[in-house]
């Protein structure tokens, strides 16, 4: 996450507005409201795919395609927020989006403990434009498969040009200023 302060924060909105590149762990299986594991389970599937049926039907999302924007999100409608909507139970219509996979590398895939030909969860870093769900992906993903998923875990490590590797911890950025550094933390 890229922090601005002073007169840089008139950036942020250049930064948010760039390619995003994410690790995640698809769960299949198992849809939820949210389309992630937070929310509350609407369909459980016993129906599960093989690895080379996942590989397929995770590389046709490469490329651009419309994708519908999760009730769970914060877009404004009519000046509320979908998020807050939904919490009320309500669910409004929304129009799909274009966004662009650039690409998608399946770091590993876990198999079902039962069924040892299924996948039940695939890892997997992609790298996208702004404005994409990546739990929304997951969940296209498993319908493409028929069999539904969720998004179990998330993790953001590239915005633009900045990257997770270059990063400070918090902890780090506090001591960083004890020992009156904070010029080093600074990128011009």
């Amino acid at each position: 996450l890229p922090i601005c302060v002073g007169n840089a924060t008139k950036l942020c909105d250049l930064l948010t507005d760039k390619d995003k590149v994410y690790e995640t762990v698809m769960l299949l299986g198992i849809t939820t409201d949210t389309q992630d594991i937070t929310g509350k389970v609407i369909k459980e599937s016993s129906l599960f795919a093989g690895e080379e049926e996942v590989r397929t039907a995770i590389h046709k999302f490469i490329g651009t395609y419309d994708q519908m924007p999760p009730m769970y999100s914060a877009i404004k409608v009519n000046g509320k927020r979908l998020y807050e909507l939904a919490r009320q139970g309500i669910e409004v219509e929304r129009k799909a989006r274009p966004v662009t996979i650039h690409e998608i590398e399946i770091l590993s895939m876990k198999n079902d403990e039962e069924n040892e030909h299924a996948v039940k969860e695939v890892h997997m870093r992609v790298h996208c434009s702004k404005g994409t769900y990546i739990r929304t992906l997951c969940e296209d993903i498993g319908n493409t498969l028929n069999c539904g998923a969720c998004m179990k875990a998330l993790l953001r490590t590239r915005v633009s040009i900045f990257d997770l590797s270059s990063s400070k911890r918090l902890n780090e950025i506090e001591e960083y200023v004890k020992q009156g550094k904070t010029e080093e933390l600074l990128i011009s």
